[in-house]
């Protein structure tokens, strides 16, 4: 049996192996739509500045010497109009603020809006300098451009994640129901395989093509916008060998006792959908409230996410990952064991 074992594990990888090439759509989803979307968000969001702000002024007496005091500041985009439609545009978000001209000028935002207070700050600082404003304190600037601080830099890390747990998830997921809907388990359990080989061998065939995946995005983000690796690339590939084992684990739980395609992409949604929102792939998981933070780290993708930036942007070693890392093994090594205890071939 213990001879046979070895050779059982092999021919069920290989036989995954072959299952998912033999499926266009799959090799579609997993090498080419990654490099599709972060071509498609890195033209977006390449070299992005900061947005221009908005300002509208009320038309009427004073307007035009506003208006030209602040269309002197050329990150200000600035329109004088009536009353109602400065209204419309300010409680819609078109404009940030609204200049009420007059005796004192008078600056109309909503002060819980990050930009309008960066508005208010602009306004001021044009309008004060167009009065005759002298600065007290002589300033001198020093412009520096950061390999590693675009929003690219931060969006492409995010998306190996958000790839690394859909592929990881999905793939092995619906490969389980299907087998099982199919009653191919029924009579792989009249076989000497085992749960442990029969599981573990879908976690071995998704390793297999991890590398490719992977260093598809990586060489295009590198190529296409020069997307920086700091850290050691033996760091990152052990990052996200741990990350894909541990999403083929969850993957692995998801599927255990679900009998069909549909209640397995039920709970799939269920386990990926607040990760995709919460984790970080396409903004910080710091702008959530400080009383579910502990939550959202907890959470297998943040940890992943966080460690492939860490290795990635800031060039992190693994050491500096461990607490990172800990939690991604945790979360692999508890799914697996939970799902080879409710695993069921029928």
């Amino acid at each position: 049996m213990s001879d046979e074992s070895p050779s059982a594990l092999k021919q069920l990888t290989l036989w995954r192996v072959r299952e998912f090439l033999r499926e266009p759509e799959a090799v579609f989803w997993v090498f080419a739509f990654p490099v599709l979307l972060a071509f498609a968000l890195g033209i977006a969001f390449k070299n992005r500045g900061p947005d221009p702000v908005s300002v509208a002024v009320l038309d009427g007496p004073g307007a035009p010497a506003i208006r030209q005091a602040l269309a002197a500041d050329p990150t200000v985009v600035v329109a004088v109009i009536d009353s109602a439609e400065a209204r419309n545009r300010l409680r819609t978000g078109r404009v940030s603020i609204v200049v009420l001209p007059g005796s004192p000028v008078v600056l109309r935002f909503d002060s819980t809006r990050a930009e309008s207070r960066l508005a208010r700050l602009v306004v001021t600082n044009a309008l004060q300098e167009a009065a005759g404003r002298r600065d007290v304190a002589e300033l001198r600037e020093q412009r520096v451009h950061e390999v590693g601080s675009r929003y690219i830099d931060f969006l492409i890390p995010g998306l190996l994640g958000m790839n690394i747990m859909g592929t990881g998830m999905w793939g092995i997921g619906f490969a389980v129901v299907k087998a099982r809907s199919g009653k191919l388990l029924k009579r792989f359990l009249a076989s000497p395989m085992s749960k442990s080989q029969y599981l573990f061998s879908h976690i071995l065939a998704r390793l297999v093509f991890l590398a490719l995946e992977v260093g598809s995005v990586l060489l295009f983000a590198w190529l296409v916008f020069r997307v920086p690796v700091r850290g050691s690339l033996l760091a990152l590939t052990l990052v996200v060998l741990l990350g894909a084992m541990a999403f083929s684990g969850v993957g692995l739980l998801v599927a255990s006792r679900s009998k069909t395609v549909e209640g397995v992409s039920g709970l799939m949604n269920l386990v990926m959908v607040p990760m995709w929102i919460c984790s970080g792939v396409f903004f910080s998981s710091a702008n959530f409230p400080d009383a579910v933070q502990p939550i959202i780290k907890a959470l297998p993708l943040t940890a992943l996410n966080n460690a492939i930036r860490g290795v990635m942007i800031d060039g992190s070693s693994l050491v500096q990952m461990l607490p990172l890392l800990a939690i991604v093994t945790v979360w692999g090594v508890l799914s697996f064991g939970v799902a080879l205890k409710l695993f069921r071939w029928r």
